[in-house]
C-alpha cells in the first residue's frame, strides 16, 4: 500500500509537470508562431518537441479509487442482557459434546473474536447464538427484540443467483425507489454493470459484497461474522473494519485473519476443551503465546527484526570470513646419477608436501652426467632414487624403456641434457 501510494504520487508529479510544459510550448508557438524568424524558429524548434513528446507517450492522471463505503445503520438501544447463556451444553447426535456448561452474556457494546483450533466448535457457537441449533441442556435467552445479522461461510445461500442484485433488492425492498437502491449497493462495492449482471456470473467477493448490504439494510443489533474475509480484496476488508468499527451495535467475530482482529476486537474468546474461556490480554498478546505454543519463541526476534533479506545482510556483517586454503607448492627431488652397478633411476614425481627437499647439493667439477650445473655427489642413499629415461634415443643406461617421450616431446631439446631431465625451475640456474 505503501508502495502504491509513492508510485501514484511520481505519477501525478510527473504528470502536472508534462501538462505544464504543453502548456508552456503551445503558448509559445501562438505567440511568436508567426513573428520574426528568430522567434519563429525558436516556435517551430518547440513544436518539433511537443510532437516527440506526444510521440513517445505521455504520463496517464493517477485515477483516485472511489472508496466503498460500508455501513452498517445504527440498530437503536436495547437494555442488557441482549443474549445470555445459562448452563448451555450442546453436542451433535452420536458425537462427545462440544460445549459443557457455558454461561455468559453478549450486550450491544460487545467486540468478541472468537478463536481456537480447528473442530472445536466456533462455528457451531455461532449457530447457537443465532438459533440455527439448540442446545441440549442449558437455556439461551435473547432480548425479544433482538434483530441478529449473519454472515456465513455458506453466504450465497442466501442470494438468488438468477437475478441481479438490483433485481434481488427491489424484490426485497419493494417500497425503495430504485435510485435509491443503486446508490446503496454502490456504497458496498456493487456498482455500475455488476448492479444488473446476474449475480451466478459474479466472483464470489462480489457475492459477498452483496449479502453485506442486504446485512447492512436488515439494521441488525448484533452481527456475526463466520470468516467474512474469505473471499474479500485489501479494500473491501479495510472498508468492513471501518464499517463494524463505527457500528453501535454488538460483533461477533470468527476469523484467521489476525488483521482484521487486531482492528475491531476487545475481547478474545478461546473455544477449547468444551468450555469458553476469556483470554486476558491483547491480540499481540495471544499472538505471542500462540508463538510460544507453537515453539516459535526461539525465532520471533529474528522474524520481527524485517525481511529475509535484512537478516542475511545483518548475519553476514557479524561472520568472519573464512581463510583461504593455502596452495601447496610442488617440490622435485634432485637425485643422483646411477653407476653402472646400480639399476636404472626412476622419475620422482613433484610431492605436495609443503616441506623442503630433504637436501640440496653444490656444483662438482666432477659431474657424471656430462655437466657442471649441478651435482649430487655426496648425496645421502635414502635421496638416490632413479629417474626413468626421457627417449630411447638418448638412454645412456642401455634400456629400450621408452617411458617419458610424451615429456621430451612436450618440453623440446632444452629439457634434456645429456640422457638426463632437468625440471623447468632449475634449467638456468648458475
Amino acid at each position: 500500500m505503501k508502495t502504491k501510494r509513492e508510485k501514484e504520487e511520481n505519477q501525478l508529479k510527473q504528470y502536472k509537470w508534462e501538462q505544464d510544459q504543453i502548456k508552456s510550448m503551445k503558448e509559445y508557438i501562438a505567440r511568436f508562431g508567426h513573428g520574426t524568424a528568430k522567434n519563429a524558429r525558436q516556435a517551430q524548434s518547440k513544436e518539433k518537441v511537443l510532437e516527440k513528446m506526444i510521440r513517445n507517450g505521455l504520463t496517464e492522471k493517477p485515477e483516485e479509487e472511489k472508496p466503498m463505503n460500508f455501513k452498517f445503520p445504527d440498530p437503536g438501544h436495547l437494555p442488557p442482557p441482549v443474549l445470555a447463556f445459562h448452563d448451555v451444553s450442546f453436542g451433535y447426535s452420536g458425537y462427545s459434546l462440544l460445549y459443557s456448561g457455558i454461561s455468559f452474556g453478549i450486550d450491544l457494546d460487545s467486540r468478541i473474536a472468537l478463536v481456537g483450533p480447528n473442530g472445536a466448535g466456533k462455528t457451531t457457537l455461532v449457530k447457537l447464538m443465532s438459533g440455527e441449533l439448540q442446545p441440549v441442556s442449558g437455556d439461551i435467552r435473547p432480548h425479544m427484540h433482538l434483530k441478529m445479522g449473519r454472515f456465513t461461510q455458506h453466504f450465497v445461500d442466501v442470494l438468488d443467483l438468477n437475478k441481479t442484485p438490483l433485481d434481488f433488492f427491489g424484490e426485497l425492498y419493494p417500497d425503495d425507489p430504485v435510485e435509491d437502491l443503486r446508490k446503496y449497493l454502490g456504497r458496498f462495492g456493487v456498482s455500475g454493470k455488476m448492479q444488473v449482471q446476474q449475480m451466478e456470473q459474479l466472483s464470489d467477493g462480489q457475492k459477498s459484497r452483496v449479502v453485506f448490504a442486504k446485512l447492512g439494510r436488515e439494521r441488525p443489533h448484533i452481527l456475526l461474522l463466520d470468516e467474512p474475509t474469505n473471499h474479500l480484496d485489501m479494500e473491501s476488508i479495510d472498508a468492513l473494519a471501518i464499517a463494524v468499527q463505527q457500528f453501535k451495535g454488538g460483533v461477533v467475530l470468527v476469523s484467521h485473519d489476525m488483521r482484521l482482529i487486531s482492528q475491531v476486537a476487545n475481547e478474545i474468546w478461546i473455544c477449547d476443551k468444551q468450555t469458553v474461556q476469556p483470554y486476558q490480554g491483547d491480540i499481540s498478546s495471544f499472538k505471542m503465546s500462540m508463538r510460544v505454543q507453537m515453539g516459535i519463541d526461539e525465532m520471533s526476534n529474528a522474524t520481527l527484526r524485517g525481511d529475509a533479506s535484512q537478516n542475511a545482510k545483518d548475519l553476514t556483517k557479524t561472520q568472519k570470513p573464512e581463510k583461504k586454503a593455502v596452495r601447496q607448492q610442488a617440490f622435485v627431488e634432485i637425485v643422483k646419477p646411477p653407476t653402472s652397478s646400480q639399476s636404472k633411476p626412476q622419475a620422482i614425481l613433484p610431492t605436495h608436501d609443503n616441506s623442503k627437499p630433504t637436501a640440496h647439493y653444490k656444483k662438482s667439477s666432477s659431474d657424471a652426467w656430462g655437466s657442471d650445473d649441478e651435482d649430487l655427489n655426496g648425496a645421502p642413499a635414502d635421496v638416490i632414487k632413479s629417474v626413468t629415461p626421457l627417449n630411447k634415443s638418448t638412454d645412456a643406461w642401455g634400456s629400450d624403456d621408452d617411458d617419458l617421450n610424451h615429456v621430451s616431446r612436450h618440453l623440446g631439446n632444452n629439457s634434456l641434457s645429456a640422457g638426463r631431465y632437468i625440471p623447468p625451475h632449475l634449467r638456468n640456474r648458475t
